[in-house]
C-alpha cells in the first residue's frame, strides 16, 4: 500500500468498558497492521478529564488483552507517557495552537456559550445546517491580544479556506469531496485551555507517525477540517477509512448508553475470545470463509477493500454461531480443567467431557452438566423452575411410568442401551417419544443434550435411580402446571 512502514492505532477515551463497536474499531485497525507486518499503536485520549474513570486506562488494557489484542506501543511498553498517554501531550498541543495563531490560520474566539446557543436556535428555525458564523474571524491580531491580556476568556478557532473544495480518498469509501462553504470554523482548543478532539487527535496521529485510521463515519465530517489543519502545521495526513458504525437490529447506534454488551459481560457470559474475534472480522468485512481462525489467519486474509460503507447490524444469533464454533474448537486439556474445577470424579472426566462436549454453550454450561449427571443429591426436577409444559409431561407419564424404568434399569446386567432400550420398551410398554422424553425429564431436568442412551451409560446406577425415584413422586403429588 505504501513504501512507509504501516502504522495504525486504537484511540479509545477511558470512560467506561469497552462494547462491540469499539471492540470492531480496535480489531480492524489491529489487523490492518498485522497484515502489513506494521506497528499497532494504543493511544489513550484522556483530555476530558471530567469523563474519566479511575480505573479507565486498566480496563482498556483488560478488555483488549481479553479479545487477545496486543499492542506495540502504549501503556505497558516501557514508553513515557506522552509517547500514548494524551493528557501528557499539553505542551506539544499548545505548540501546534501557537503556531497556528502565529501563522494567522487561527483566531481567538470571545463568543459566549449563550451567544453560539442562540446561533443554533436560529440556524434551526430557518433550515439551516448548524455552523459557526466567523463572528470572531475578522478581530485584529491586537486587539484579540489586548482582551485576552485583559483576562477575558476565548477559545481558539481554525481558520477553514475561504472557498473551494476539501477532497481526500477515503480507504474505504473513495474518493470523497466537501464544500468549504459547509465547513465552519472548529474550535481547536477550549476555553479552559484544553486541547479540542480535532487537533489532539489530528497532531497525535501525525507525530506519531501513523499511517492509516480505520474509523466510524460518524468521523467522516471531522477528517476534511483535521487534513486542513494538518497541512496548516506542515504535518502528514494519514490515510482516512470510515467503515459503516455498528448498530442495534432497530438501526439505533450500538451504545452503552442503549444496552450494549462491554467486554466484561460478555466475558461474564461465557462467550470466548476467539468466538468474539471471528464475529467482528466479518461484522461489515468480507472475511471469505466461515471457518474459525486464530487472529494471525485473519490479518492475513484482511483486506481494507472488504470493508463495507453501511451500517453493520450486530446480530446476536451470529455471535452464537462463532460461540458454537469455538467451543467445538476447546481442548482436552481445557474441557478436562473445567470437568475438574466442577467436581467431576477423575475417574469420569474423560468420559463426561466427550458426552457435554457438543452441547456446551459456554464453559460455565460444564457445572450444570456435572450438577446434572455427576451429583446424585442435586434436585434436577424442581417445580418451582421447570417449564409448565415438562411438569405436564411428567405427571402425564405417571408414577408407575418412572418406577417400572427404575426397576427394568435395575433388573439389567449393563448398562448398555442396546440391551437396555428392550427392557425399558417392555416393563414401561411404552417406546418412541412417549420413552424417551419423560425419561430425559427425569435423569437430567432437560429437554435437550446427550442421547438418552448415553445419559444412562454414563449416568451412576444410584443417581438414576433416585432421580427416577423423585419423578415418581414429584407424578404422585399431581404438581399442576401452573403452580
Amino acid at each position: 500500500m505504501t513504501a512507509t512502514p504501516v502504522k495504525t492505532r486504537f484511540a479509545p477515551s477511558p470512560t467506561g468498558r469497552l462494547h462491540l463497536g469499539n471492540l470492531r474499531t480496535a480489531l480492524l485497525n489491529c489487523l490492518l497492521a498485522r497484515h502489513h507486518g506494521g506497528g499497532f499503536l494504543l493511544r489513550v485520549e484522556d483530555s476530558d478529564l471530567a469523563r474519566n474513570k479511575a480505573d479507565g486506562v486498566a480496563n482498556l488494557q483488560a478488555d483488549l488483552r481479553w479479545l487477545g489484542l496486543t499492542w506495540d506501543e502504549g501503556p505497558g511498553s516501557g514508553q513515557p507517557a506522552s509517547d500514548w498517554q494524551q493528557s501528557a501531550r499539553g505542551a506539544i498541543h499548545d505548540q501546534a495552537v501557537d503556531q497556528l495563531l502565529d501563522n494567522g490560520l487561527a483566531y481567538p474566539c470571545f463568543c459566549s456559550a449563550e451567544r453560539l446557543q442562540s446561533l443554533r436556535a436560529e440556524q434551526k428555525k430557518a433550515g439551516l445546517p448548524p455552523r459557526y458564523d466567523g463572528h470572531c474571524a475578522g478581530i485584529p491580531a491586537d486587539v484579540a491580544a489586548a482582551r485576552l491580556a485583559a483576562g477575558e476568556s476565548a477559545s481558539i478557532r481554525l481558520r477553514m479556506p475561504g472557498d473551494g473544495t476539501i477532497g481526500f480518498d477515503d480507504l474505504v469509501r473513495g474518493r470523497q469531496t466537501f464544500s468549504v462553504e459547509a465547513l465552519s470554523d472548529p474550535v481547536i482548543r477550549r476555553a479552559d485551555g484544553s486541547a479540542a478532539f480535532l487537533l489532539a487527535n489530528a497532531v497525535d496521529d501525525a507525530q506519531m507517525g501513523i499511517t492509516h485510521v480505520i474509523r466510524g463515519e460518524d468521523h467522516l465530517s471531522n477528517t476534511p477540517r483535521q487534513i486542513v489543519l494538518l497541512e496548516s502545521l506542515g504535518l502528514e495526513a494519514p490515510g482516512y477509512g470510515h467503515v459503516g458504525l455498528v448498530v442495534n437490529t432497530d438501526g439505533t447506534p450500538l451504545s452503552k448508553r442503549t444496552g450494549a454488551a462491554g467486554v466484561d459481560e460478555l466475558a461474564r457470559q461465557g462467550y470466548r475470545p476467539e468466538a468474539v474475534i471471528n464475529y467482528l472480522a466479518r461484522l461489515g468485512g468480507s472475511i471469505p470463509t466461515d471457518e474459525l481462525h486464530s487472529l494471525e489467519a485473519l490479518a492475513a486474509m484482511f483486506t481494507v477493500r472488504g470493508l463495507n460503507r453501511g451500517p453493520a447490524r450486530f446480530d446476536r444469533a451470529q455471535l452464537d454461531h462463532w460461540q458454537t464454533k469455538a467451543m467445538a474448537h476447546l481442548t482436552t486439556d481445557e474441557l478436562g480443567d473445567a470437568a475438574a474445577s466442577a467436581g467431576v470424579p477423575a475417574d469420569l472426566q474423560v468420559s463426561f467431557t466427550a458426552l457435554v462436549h457438543p452441547n456446551l454453550k459456554t464453559l460455565a454450561d460444564v457445572d450444570d452438566w456435572a450438577r446434572r449427571l455427576c451429583d446424585s443429591g442435586a434436585e434436577v426436577l424442581d417445580p418451582a423452575a421447570t417449564p409448565a409444559e415438562d411438569l405436564a409431561l411428567i405427571i402425564e407419564a405417571s408414577p408407575a411410568f418412572f418406577l417400572a424404568a427404575r426397576d427394568a434399569l435395575d433388573a439389567c446386567s449393563t448398562s448398555d442401551w442396546a440391551t437396555v432400550r428392550p427392557a425399558l420398551e417392555a416393563a414401561t410398554g411404552t417406546r418412541g417419544g412417549r420413552l424417551m422424553k419423560p425419561l430425559r425429564l427425569a435423569l437430567t431436568g432437560l429437554g435437550y443434550g446427550p442421547t438418552i442412551g448415553e445419559i444412562i451409560e454414563f449416568m451412576p446406577a444410584a443417581t438414576r435411580r433416585a432421580r427416577l425415584a423423585h419423578a415418581a413422586e414429584l407424578a404422585t403429588t399431581g404438581v399442576p402446571p401452573n403452580a
